[in-house]
C-alpha cells in the first residue's frame, strides 16, 4: 500500500514537473523577453523531481540553500526596485539614451520604450542635447544609434540636438564613449548628465557609471508588458551581482 502511494505521489510530481518544464520551454523559445522566467520554471521542475527521490538530510540541505538564495535575491532586488523610479525632475546638459535591439531596420519594443522616455524628456527640457548610444549587432541592418536618431527625428526632435555614438556594444562602452563625446563638446568641468534606460536597468547603469567616476541622473523608460518587466527584474539580480563582484 505504502509503495503504491509513493509511486502515485512520484507520478504526480513527474506530471507537475513536466507541465512546468514544458511551460518553461514555451516561454524560452516562443516568447522573447521571458528567458529568466523560463529558467526559473526549469529549476522548479527539477527540484520537484529531486525532492521526491532524495533523503531527508539532503532535502534539508537543499532547502537551506534555497532559503539563502531567496533571501539574497530579495536583498539584491531592493536597490534595483528603488532605482527603477529614476531621479525625478532635473535639468541635464546631456541625455544619454542607451541602445537596445534593432530587428533589421525596426527598433525593438524595448528600444521604442526608451525613445519615448527620451522624447518626453527632450520636449520638457529644450536645452538638453541627446547622445544616442549603441553599435550594430547581429541581425541589425544599422547601428542602434542610427535607428534611435531616425526615430527621434521622425518624432519631431531637432536633428541638431542629437549626437550619434555608434561603436558601443555594452552599457560600459555606452557610458564611456558618450562621456568622451561630452568631453569634446563642452568646457564645463562637471556637466549634468542624464541616462535613459529601461527601469529595471537603472541600478546597474548607475553602478557602471560609478566605476567610470561618472555622476549621472536617471530617467526610467517603462516596460509595457508585466511579464517582460518581471523577467528583466529577475535578470538584473544576476547583472548587479556580477557588477558588484567583478567590476
Amino acid at each position: 500500500m505504502g509503495g503504491a502511494r509513493r509511486m502515485k505521489i512520484n507520478k504526480k510530481r513527474l506530471i507537475i514537473a513536466g507541465i512546468l518544464f514544458l511551460a518553461g520551454l514555451l516561454l524560452r523559445f516562443a516568447f522573447s523577453g521571458h528567458n529568466f522566467i523560463a529558467y526559473g520554471l526549469f529549476l522548479i521542475s527539477v527540484l520537484i523531481v529531486v525532492f521526491g527521490v532524495v533523503g531527508k538530510t539532503l532535502k534539508q540541505l537543499i532547502a537551506l540553500l534555497l532559503a539563502m538564495g531567496v533571501v539574497y535575491f530579495a536583498i539584491i532586488e531592493i536597490p534595483i526596485i528603488d532605482e527603477a523610479s529614476g531621479d525625478g525632475n532635473f535639468d541635464a546638459d546631456y541625455l544619454i539614451v542607451l541602445g537596445a535591439a534593432v530587428h533589421g531596420n525596426t527598433p525593438s519594443l524595448s528600444l521604442v520604450e526608451r525613445l519615448r522616455a527620451a522624447k518626453d524628456y527632450l520636449d520638457a527640457h529644450p536645452n538638453t542635447v541627446a547622445i544616442v548610444s549603441g553599435g550594430q549587432g547581429s541581425g541589425e541592418n544599422m547601428s542602434e544609434a542610427q535607428a534611435m536618431y531616425d526615430w527621434l527625428c521622425k518624432s519631431g526632435i531637432d536633428p541638431d540636438r542629437i549626437i550619434k555614438e555608434d561603436k558601443a556594444v555594452s552599457t560600459y562602452e555606452n557610458l564611456k564613449f558618450s562621456r568622451e563625446i561630452i568631453g569634446s563638446l563642452t568646457d564645463k568641468s562637471d556637466p549634468t548628465i542624464a541616462v535613459v534606460s529601461s527601469e529595471y536597468h537603472l541600478c546597474r547603469a548607475k553602478l557602471i557609471a560609478k566605476s567610470l567616476d561618472m555622476d549621472i541622473h536617471t530617467v526610467p523608460a517603462h516596460t509595457t508588458y508585466f511579464t517582460v518587466k518581471l523577467n528583466y527584474f529577475i535578470r538584473e539580480a544576476f547583472g548587479v551581482t556580477y557588477q558588484l563582484t567583478f567590476a
